[in-house]
């Protein structure tokens, strides 16, 4: 079932499509994050100004240096040693979307430790864009079933996977870490 799930959303991400998929947090509305057009599409469902960014997942720890210019060697014991979903924001975005760059020229990059997630960004080879299946401005669903009907119908695939779960998930932990290696909390 697992294997299935992933092929069908693999083909969505591919054609550029939204996807509404369960991560290591709450459930996230994702597409390529390397595909301006897919991630235009998640702002026109969220209703969400352009000018905020977006959490970038990938698999793991060794393909920040694609899609990050500097990383402190602080970032990498952060990530293996988080007990949370851990969110690094770091400096000097690449070989991303332009509208996941935060305005700054900071992305937000989660290493996700969730089958579901890890095998789907393996498989595809990029990262994908999580942010909350809400619209803009409303509270974020903690379980597949806080999340609209509007919201579900907006995508253009709902991944059958953990939508029964009902035990509340948070949203991670978000940390800033400058290239000196200094960091600040945004959100615990």
């Amino acid at each position: 079932m697992l294997k299935t799930e992933i092929e069908k959303t693999l083909q969505v991400l591919k054609d550029g499509g939204v996807i509404l998929y369960p991560t290591d947090t709450v459930w996230g509305l994702g597409c390529d994050a390397t595909n301006e057009a897919a991630v235009a599409k998640i702002n026109e469902i969220k209703q969400r100004s352009t000018d905020k960014s977006f959490i970038v997942l990938l698999d793991n720890d060794s393909k920040l240096q694609s899609y990050v210019t500097e990383i402190p060697d602080v970032a990498y014991d952060l990530i293996e040693y988080a007990e949370n979903p851990l969110t690094i924001i770091f400096s000097g975005a690449k070989n991303l979307a332009k509208n996941v760059i935060n305005e700054d020229g900071s992305v937000g990059i989660r290493i996700v430790k969730h089958d579901f997630c890890q095998q789907l960004i393996q498989r595809f080879r990029k990262p994908i864009t999580s942010t909350s299946a809400n619209k803009s401005g409303e509270p974020s669903p903690l379980i597949f079933d806080e999340i609209s009907e509007e919201i579900k119908a907006a995508v253009d695939y709902v991944v059958d996977w953990e939508q029964e779960l009902q035990a509340p998930k948070k949203p991670s932990t978000i940390m800033k870490l400058a290239p000196g290696g200094q960091f600040s909390f945004i959100r615990k």
